[in-house]
């Protein structure tokens, strides 16, 4: 890239620290960097035009799981682990809200709803085990957090009962992510969009980075590529792609709330007056596991049958949009926050928990250094 020597001197040169990475961690990462050395010169660079990956492609949910993904987590963690990671989904969730404001990420807590398909056996395991679960996060909310609803809402093809938790919460994620860049412009912190990293080497006192347009240093380096960090770096990270569709405008939509169903492998909102929607990469994990955009038509033809037959059985509706998102995904729920070397450091791996830890795992970044 032919770069003057204004653009090297102004966004190139004297770099104290360098994240890849302008999502949730990455923003939250510079913003607790810049609070702790309000002098450096942070300089954040990120692949896509906009936040690729998740973070500007969720769905918006501010949650920290289901009753049956709760118990799915008790198979495979302690119970005090999946404490400690519903703790840190709620205390992320409740830093997001300070950085930026209720306001200004649109936050509703119009509660969550569990919904089951019929007959498969999952209701009758989650109401065996609530007052189990319910007892297991009194620490952290000082009362149940479970209770029983009856469908009211016209869903079909459930059970008639559903699991409804009121701390759930939902959020207008492109208002969340243009608060985040917003605030981290204004406190000094340098954005380049459509710069790829494609390696890096390091010394005892700073690390080189070897872009796609430019070379420079810095003397520090910090990943925050969640689901595409395999290809910087040799961590457990699967890329784990999610479909996502929204409806157009629904006249008097009755529908409120964020809802899983199937284990939380379908989910679904109300936006205004507009449902969306999105899951399905368990019909084909395989296919799903790609760091490439796109829309798995079968998963989107899944999805939009859904809607018709479940979620919206005797409402009209069409299709507004379609898209994908980039989440990353390991055999554990659990981040990995560390320092890979003297001047490297990684936040990455946050399991389709980003809206909810996001911005705690950038804190945790911040604080290796």
């Amino acid at each position: 890239m032919n770069l003057s020597y204004w653009e090297i001197k102004s966004w190139l040169t004297n770099i104290d620290y360098t994240i890849v990475g302008s999502g949730i961690v990455g923003l939250s990462c510079a913003l607790k960097l810049k609070e702790r050395f309000p002098k450096s010169n942070i300089l954040i660079l990120e692949k896509g035009v906009l936040p690729q990956g998740a973070s500007t492609k969720n769905a918006g949910f501010a949650c920290f799981g289901s009753l049956s993904e709760i118990l799915d987590d008790l198979k495979i963690h302690s119970e005090e682990e999946v404490v400690k990671l519903l703790q840190k989904r709620v205390d992320g969730l409740h830093l997001l809200r300070d950085t930026l404001s209720d306001s200004n990420i649109d936050f509703q807590q119009n509660g969550g709803y569990e919904l089951f398909f019929k007959n498969d056996g999952l209701l009758d395991t989650c109401l065996s085990k609530k007052e189990y679960v319910n007892e297991l996060l009194k620490p952290i909310f000082k009362e149940d957090v479970f209770t029983i609803k009856t469908n009211r809402l016209g869903f079909k093809n459930i059970e008639e009962q559903y699991i409804f938790n009121s701390y759930e919460g939902q959020i207008d994620t492109g208002k969340m992510m243009v608060s985040l860049l917003n605030l981290a412009l204004n406190k000094g912190i340098k954005i380049l969009n459509s710069i790829l990293v494609k390696s890096f080497s390091e010394d005892s006192n700073s690390v080189k980075i070897q872009a796609n347009l430019f070379e420079f240093s810095s003397s520090k380096l910090l990943l925050a590529t969640n689901g595409f960090t395999s290809e910087i770096l040799n961590e457990k990270v699967t890329p784990a792609r999610a479909q996502v569709l929204i409806t157009k405008p629904i006249k008097d939509l009755h529908i409120t709330g964020t809802f899983h169903l199937d284990r939380g492998y379908y989910y679904f909102r109300n936006f205004k007056n507009r449902i969306l929607l999105g899951g399905g990469r368990h019909l084909d994990f395989k296919g799903e596991s790609t760091t490439e955009f796109g829309q798995a038509y079968h998963i989107q033809e899944t999805l939009e049958n859904l809607l018709k037959t479940t979620i919206l059985p005797n409402t009209n509706f069409e299709i507004d949009h379609r898209w994908s998102g980039i989440m990353g995904v390991g055999n554990k729920k659990e981040a990995i926050v560390k320092q890979l070397s003297n001047n490297v450091f990684c936040g990455v791996r946050l399991g389709g928990m980003g809206i909810a830890i996001g911005s705690l795992i950038g804190k945790e970044l911040a604080d290796l250094v």
